[in-house]
């Protein structure tokens, strides 16, 4: 009877818990329900946007705002730039219970799953469905089907990496990674630019019989080598649901491996993740070849500073040549998506939330903003009819490893739209991003050609399970 009682007040217990959370929780997964099925009446509001912009991107928001406005001219927009992403995490974390939080916010998926926890982020799909027209543009409040297609389809994704399959945030501006390589002396040497890690190992051992005391490639990012490499392999990371952190498994070692050769061998190089420093200077360099890099994967938004200083006479000491990542399967490329998106946080005036989500939607459709930022930032558009822009055109046809450096990186990062991916977006999941980064790091340095396989492969699993640990105990 004494068993019957307590299973009975167990149940009772669990049966209130789960009262308790339907009547705090809703269909957005958690979230104050918003009903955002309306349409924007007209009424004077203002919004706020923060952002990492400097003064010339600053320039073309503000142009694109006076156009907003002659649409929209009772929606006032407020910006302001914090400095970097990380200082607009913690000020709005700072702002989120005084409730003085901006409308709108620059945002990687880490942030926004952290924006989450507090139930403050906007839930997008009702707006972004929403086919209601405004009276005033005759514009539709939603997104129209042309709209949706023209996004490059790995960066709009990223906006729904949170578990639920709801979209969170909208692409603003992206980068990725590329493979920067020296033109000149490839072309001396006869060898063409790699297109797959095998491609690589070829084109290094031709270099180092060339240069011997070079370290023909760099890796700007152990970070994203991990993360890209464990894409390219079919292999897992992180998941957005259940057991998060994934990363420690058989693949992700083998890879690992591999490449903690040739970092012992003095074929790759790579910063320590704990210090900041990158691979652009070794390849630019113009004289000592034998400490040169000849291959550099860096970002896409850092490609002015793969380009080598000019020499007295004007000339640039070698070309630069772009081309996508290496692949382990050319015929099913992965390439990491990177660069800001924005995310809409909740009001109290549903007419701020549709004021934000029109401006919102504007920046993120709009060709010419679109291609009038790139051509400043060096960052690449999410939508794909910004190459019909004549702007943009113009800027595109420019493209060389020279002068117009920026303008060849972002071809090559259009042409490769269908391979972007995104990694499943929580709370803690920048730590598993740290994390790998560290372990890579510690296997690169901690492997050694004199021991014994099994030596390695047991420092290898150590390692592993360190950095796996570390994740847990930190999320």
């Amino acid at each position: 009877m004494k068993k019957i009682l307590v299973s009975l007040l167990l149940l009772s217990v669990m049966l209130l818990n789960v009262v308790v959370l339907a009547a705090c929780t809703d269909d957005n997964g958690g979230y104050t329900a918003l009903d955002l099925t309306g349409t924007y009446d007209g009424s004077a509001v203002t919004i706020t946007f923060w952002h990492t912009m400097g003064i010339d991107n600053k320039a073309a928001l503000d142009a694109a705002i006076a156009r907003f406005n002659e649409q929209y001219p009772n929606i006032k927009v407020d910006h302001k730039s914090l400095g970097d992403y990380d200082e607009v995490y913690s000020q709005i974390q700072t702002k989120l219970k005084a409730g003085t939080y901006p409308n709108i916010a620059y945002c990687y998926p880490d942030h926004v799953a952290s924006y989450n926890d507090a139930r403050k982020v906007v839930v997008l799909d009702d707006l972004i469905n929403n086919k209601n027209v405004i009276s005033s543009t005759n514009e539709m409040m939603g997104f129209t089907q042309a709209q949706l297609d023209d996004f490059i389809e790995g960066y709009y994704n990223e906006g729904k990496e949170y578990g639920d399959n709801k979209m969170y945030s909208l692409p603003f501006m992206k980068s990725t990674e590329v493979l920067y390589y020296n033109k000149t002396v490839f072309a001396e040497l006869g060898l063409e630019a790699p297109k797959t890690w095998e491609d690589v190992e070829n084109c290094i051992i031709k270099l180092k019989e060339a240069y011997p005391n070079s370290t023909p490639l760099g890796y700007d990012s152990l970070e994203n080598f991990f993360i890209t490499l464990a894409a390219q392999h079919g292999s897992d990371y992180t998941s957005a649901t259940g057991d998060y952190y994934i990363f420690n498994n058989d693949t992700n070692k083998a890879f690992v491996k591999k490449f903690a050769e040739w970092y012992q061998k003095g074929w790759l190089t790579s910063p320590n993740p704990q210090q900041s420093g990158y691979t652009s200077d070794a390849f630019t360099a113009a004289n000592d070849a034998d400490k040169k890099v000849f291959m550099a994967i860096g970002s896409s938004a850092g490609a002015r500073y793969q380009r080598p200083d000019k020499n007295g006479e004007g000339e640039y000491p070698f070309d630069v040549g772009i081309v996508p990542v290496p692949q382990v399967n050319p015929a099913d490329p992965k390439v990491i998506s990177q660069g800001p998106s924005i995310c809409i946080l909740k009001k109290d005036n549903v007419q701020e939330v549709y004021a934000s989500w029109l401006f919102v939607k504007f920046l993120t459709t709009d060709a010419k903003f679109q291609a009038t930022y790139s051509t400043k930032s060096g960052y690449i558009p999410v939508i794909k009819s910004v190459i019909n822009d004549p702007e943009y055109k113009a800027y595109i046809d420019l493209a060389d490893g020279g002068d117009f450096i920026t303008s060849l990186v972002a071809k090559v990062a259009l042409e490769q739209e269908a391979a972007y991916f995104t990694s499943p977006a929580f709370s803690g999941s920048a730590n598993a991003r740290t994390q790998v980064g560290l372990l890579t790091w510690a296997v690169f340095t901690n492997y050694s050609m004199n021991a014994s396989d099994a030596t390695n492969n047991q420092m290898i699993d150590t390692m592993f399970d360190q950095q796996e640990a570390e994740c847990e105990k930190n999320n």
